[in-house]
């Protein structure tokens, strides 16, 4: 009898009589579990294996998510938009929140898109794991590969919407500079964060059934305190009149720092003290979150790499 026979033979003994555990068994015979998880190393190298996989799927998700609809890839670009027109209407003229803003429209044409990047990877990202179950039990695969698709196809859709967003900036009279060789620097560095945080919640919305019905609430407040509708600068400092360290604080919101880089960026009339250079908070904040929420990121998910797909 061979060796694997013989395990199931002992297995099938153990139990029936109880004597020994089957986990003790394994060990005897040099068994271990199907679906495993790997030491951290080998997850990322299988990760980097599987990058073929996930760049496909996350193009052919892009290419069928508007498949259905008469204007196809262009709600891409309309749904910012759209949500920019809104949201100038309320806060713009009615509330007044443009006041003191040189160039509102691309000050919250700006805000809009950047924000949208991130919240949509990350509504997507809780979705990634409770939304492909049927994939995850019957393929093997490292499971972070598709929060990472996810990732990557919005990230894809911001490439469109990049190009709209800085035709509509120059449309308001603020011309190219040498200063806009900096955006792929920004967009790297939130996107390093977006994988981050599309990681954290996909374990979370795996664990947590109810996560999805309470990320709109999430994400609106997110949306509300990240400084898209007004200047964190202005309205903390000048016309409230707290200190400088409250601004600082809210500059700590890692929404919050990407947008103000790219406003200082591509908005020159934006901020007259700092120029195209934003503040030193902005710049530490940008750069940590990028770090820490992509380290983290992998990390935790990886830790129940075991768990997705069961129960």
């Amino acid at each position: 009898m061979s060796q694997p026979e013989s395990a199931v033979a002992d297995a099938q003994a153990g139990g029936r009589s109880g004597q020994e555990p089957l986990a003790k068994l394994a060990k005897r015979y040099g068994l271990r579990r199907a679906i495993a998880r790997p030491r951290f190393p080998v997850y990322l190298r299988l990760l980097w294996q599987r990058r073929h996989f996930i760049l496909t799927y996350a193009t052919s998700r892009n290419v069928t998510k508007y498949s259905s609809s008469a204007l196809g890839q262009l709600w891409q670009v309309l749904t910012p938009l759209l949500n920019a027109g809104i949201y100038f209407v309320m806060f713009g003229v009615i509330l007044g929140g443009g006041k003191g803003i040189q160039n509102y429209p691309a000050f919250l044409l700006t805000g809009m898109f950047i924000f949208t990047y991130t919240q949509r990877t990350v509504t997507a990202g809780a979705k990634s794991i409770s939304g492909n179950l049927s994939m995850i039990r019957a393929l093997h695969f490292p499971r972070a590969s598709l929060p990472l698709a996810y990732t990557i196809q919005e990230l894809q859709q911001l490439a469109i919407s990049m190009g709209v967003l800085l035709v509509l900036v120059a449309a308001t009279g603020e011309w190219p500079t040498w200063y806009w060789l900096m955006i792929p620097v920004v967009l790297l560095l939130q996107t390093l964060f977006n994988v981050g945080a599309g990681l954290v919640v996909a374990r979370l919305g795996a664990q947590m059934r109810d996560l999805n019905q309470l990320l709109p609430f999430i994400t609106r407040t997110w949306l509300y305190a990240s400084g898209v509708f007004f200047s964190i600068q202005a309205k903390v400092v000048g016309a409230a009149g707290l200190p400088q360290w409250v601004a600082d604080v809210m500059y700590l919101n890692p929404a919050a720092s990407y947008i103000e880089w790219m406003r200082e960026i591509l908005i020159p009339s934006y901020n007259t003290t700092y120029g195209h250079h934003p503040p030193t908070m902005v710049l530490v904040s940008c750069v940590f979150w990028a770090v820490f929420a992509l380290g983290f990121g992998f990390w935790y998910f990886w830790r129940s790499e075991e768990r997705y797909g069961r129960g």
